[in-house]
């Protein structure tokens, strides 16, 4: 992989305005009703966020699965917890909602009176151990696997695992080119997947590239373990006693 890490930005908005078309022009059968894409709704905030936050190379990338009812569907961040987006990333862009919202699952942006459970412990996690996001985006990043959000007819979320076969194939390669592409932009030394799924398509992804892939437990308050346990020491330890952090 060719390393173009001495990009400001551009490169990866590009990228990103690339990938939001071109999963734009999917469809998709049940169990999904709804497609939320935050890249073409929240697009001005999600472009703040790689402007700001995306230039330069990255030793660590931390990649999620796709976007959360309550985080980056209402913010355009990966992982958009309202606080952390709001106060400590200090983006704040308008939100304009899509015209087919699942009436359970409005759009409100950082209105939403809702807190993403997920956002709201990986980024703890960063701002206690880095203080600042200039400091932790200096040699990190968040990024999304699948920049969509899939909704079944009761509103609850589906997956990109449980998507119909051939529909899962054809998104996975179109979000397997676009990861390609940010990795070697990026050019990390590690690629850490959020979750066992982040991990398996980062693994295929990076095979060859010569970059290490590893995983942390999943933040989501779904799992029954990252409940029972201090989220973020338990992701320090295993980002630790992966050698990612001392």
């Amino acid at each position: 992989m060719q390393a173009l890490w001495n990009h400001d930005g551009r490169e990866l908005i590009a990228a990103a305005q690339e990938l939001s078309a071109r999963v734009g022009r999917l469809t998709f059968t049940a169990p999904v009703t709804h497609v939320y894409n935050p890249l073409s709704y929240a697009w001005n905030a999600h472009a703040e966020y790689l402007r700001r936050f995306g230039p330069g190379r990255k030793r660590v990338v931390f990649l999620g699965m796709n976007p959360g009812p309550f985080g980056m569907v209402q913010t355009g961040v990966p992982f958009g917890e309202i606080v952390a987006v709001r106060d400590w990333m200090k983006i704040s862009a308008p939100i304009m909602p899509p015209a087919a919202a699942h009436p359970k699952r409005p759009i409100q942006g950082y209105d939403c009176p809702r807190s993403e459970v997920s956002g709201r412990r990986l980024w703890k996690l960063f701002a206690e151990r880095f203080g600042t996001p200039e400091r932790f985006f200096a040699g990190h990043f968040v990024a999304n696997y699948c920049p969509l959000a899939f909704l079944s007819v009761s509103g609850s979320n589906v997956t990109p695992d449980k998507l119909n076969p051939a529909e899962r194939a054809r998104l996975a390669v179109i979000c397997d080119e676009h990861l390609r592409r940010v990795l070697a932009l990026l050019d990390p030394e590690w690629l850490i997947g959020i979750g066992a799924f982040a991990r398996k398509r980062g693994e295929e992804v990076a095979a060859g590239t010569g970059i290490r892939v590893g995983q942390i437990l999943h933040p989501s308050p779904a799992s029954p373990k990252a409940n029972r346990q201090d989220w973020t020491k338990t992701a320090a330890a295993e980002l630790a006693a992966l050698g990612v952090w001392d």
